[in-house]
């Protein structure tokens, strides 16, 4: 089965219903595809192999938002431009927006995680830390919570409300401005 033929299939689910988006059965995309599960799974054994090879495609949009925040001379825009310019992505691909939100658990361990652009996204979270409009204590680790909780209210919204994500996160960036910080829970313990 070509590659291009699993992308296409992978991606039709994103125009169906939400509750269709929400990472459709492997059968699903091997009847939309014109094969049998059997030959799905003989060139995609599991669900990350096919996402593996779909989601490089999929992820080139946000090498585009990586390097417009990068190339930002504000790093606080290119910080806040670069997590609009994600969601967006999760937004407009449920499919997406679903892998990824699996992706990036609050448990994943960061070494497993998207390597690929990961280190833009640390330098672009780090330019606005030094700038002093990113709270300090902001990390990569962060932002996959951040991710991860986001991607779950983009879910929840895409059948009633698509732009609902657009709200808590402003509530979000407005809590991450250093002028904004507080010690984190447990964080007066340490010395």
């Amino acid at each position: 089965m070509p590659h291009a033929t699993a992308t296409s299939c992978w991606s039709r689910p994103r125009r169906c219903s939400p509750r269709a988006a929400s990472t459709p059965p492997l059968e699903h995309i091997a009847r939309r595809a014109g094969v049998s599960i059997g030959t799905l799974y003989n060139h995609f054994p599991t669900r990350e192999a096919l996402l593996g090879a779909v989601l490089p495609q999929r992820l080139a949009a946000l090498d585009e938002i990586i390097t417009v925040a990068l190339a930002d001379p504000d790093p606080w825009a290119g910080f806040t431009g670069f997590l609009e310019g994600l969601f967006t992505l999760h937004a407009e691909d449920h499919s997406l927006n679903d892998a990824l939100a699996e992706s990036f658990s609050p448990a994943t361990d960061m070494s497993q995680v998207c390597h690929r652009g990961f280190g833009d996204v640390e330098r672009i979270i780090e330019r606005a830390k030094v700038s002093g409009r990113l709270r300090a204590d902001f990390g990569p680790q962060d932002l996959v919570t951040l991710i991860w909780a986001m991607s779950q209210v983009i879910r929840k919204s895409m059948g009633t409300d698509p732009g609902a994500w657009r709200r808590p996160l402003s509530f979000f960036l407005d809590g991450l401005r250093a002028e904004a910080a507080h010690p984190l829970p447990g964080e007066h313990h340490r010395s």
